[in-house]
């Protein structure tokens, strides 16, 4: 379906016309961020990953003490509709959103809400074309850091993202395509939307993952590299390591992998796509195409 054709949405049991699809002014997610939400990438007419997706959108709504959670059917089977809904194939994502729900008053006091929680999937289409995933990306380094868990948990996947959302401002106001994020120690730690590897003498690296979100992507490759015996670790490194690296990616939902060419205006390896960023990428189209049942 083309974007202007409308979307189908999906509030709260029902699946209505894009011009239709409202929530209350009063709802948790608008009024404070009080939420946790999730991107699914749809393969084959399926969603990819759900499991996992539904795993981590289910432990964020429970550290964060949400009441009366959907069941896990109600959630299968919502994203079902949307999909068939909007005749999704392929190059197509879901925004799954659960907010607290709606206050009566617009306050942080959660016993202020009335009834369950607000539940909405949202459509889009998003091609990965074969120069998106050779084209390498241009990073700079933020002076925004990643929290810690006692601040606010970065292994959630909450609606409250304004320390990314600086980042990000701050990556483009740099003319940068994503921001790189250190954490309180100044180790890379993630970039504000998207996961970051590094190739260093032959050893695919990332982050320890204390400071960033349990990246489901990140986590396959990951998988990948133990499957098919290429050399990783989990780590903390610095700049200087990333400066000097052979290659480095992003990783993410919605496109899979993507090359980097530089980092703060260092060209990384050849500035091109390496041959380990290369293989790993046709690792997960593999391990995509078999989600998907193809």
């Amino acid at each position: 379906m083309a974007k202007n054709d409308g979307y189908r949405i999906w509030i709260n049991g029902e699946l209505v016309a894009e011009h239709e699809a409202t929530v209350s002014v009063f709802d948790s997610g608008f009024v404070l961020g009080d939420g946790v939400w999730e991107g699914v990438r749809v393969a084959g007419g399926r969603p990819a990953f759900l499991d996992a997706h539904l795993d981590r959108l289910t432990e964020g709504a429970k550290a964060l003490f949400m009441a009366e959670m959907p069941e896990r059917s109600e959630l299968v089977g919502a994203v079902q509709h949307v999909i068939d809904g909007n005749g999704l194939v392929d190059d197509a994502h879901l925004r799954i959103m659960l907010t607290r729900g709606v206050r009566r008053e617009p306050y942080q006091d959660p016993r202020l809400v009335d009834g369950g929680p607000t539940l909405v999937i949202i459509p889009g289409h998003h091609p990965v074309t074969e120069t998106a995933l050779t084209t390498p990306l241009n990073l700079f380094t933020v002076h925004v850091r990643r929290g810690a868990p006692d601040v606010q948990d970065p292994g959630i996947n909450s609606h409250s993202k304004l320390n990314c959302i600086l980042a990000c401002i701050q990556g483009a106001v740099a003319g940068a395509d994503e921001a790189l994020m250190l954490d309180p120690d100044g180790f890379v730690a993630t970039c504000n939307s998207t996961h970051f590897f590094i190739v260093k003498n032959g050893t695919v690296m990332t982050s320890d993952g204390r400071y960033c979100l349990g990246g489901i992507t990140r986590g396959h490759v990951l998988e990948l590299c133990e499957a098919n015996d290429i050399p990783h670790i989990a780590t903390t490194f610095t700049l200087t390591d990333v400066y000097s690296a052979e290659e480095a990616f992003i990783t993410g939902t919605l496109s899979g992998l993507k090359p980097v060419g530089q980092v703060d205006g260092r060209t990384i390896g050849s500035g091109a796509r390496g041959p380990v960023t290369e293989r790993l990428q046709g690792l997960y189209a593999d391990l995509l195409a078999s989600e998907a049942g193809q």
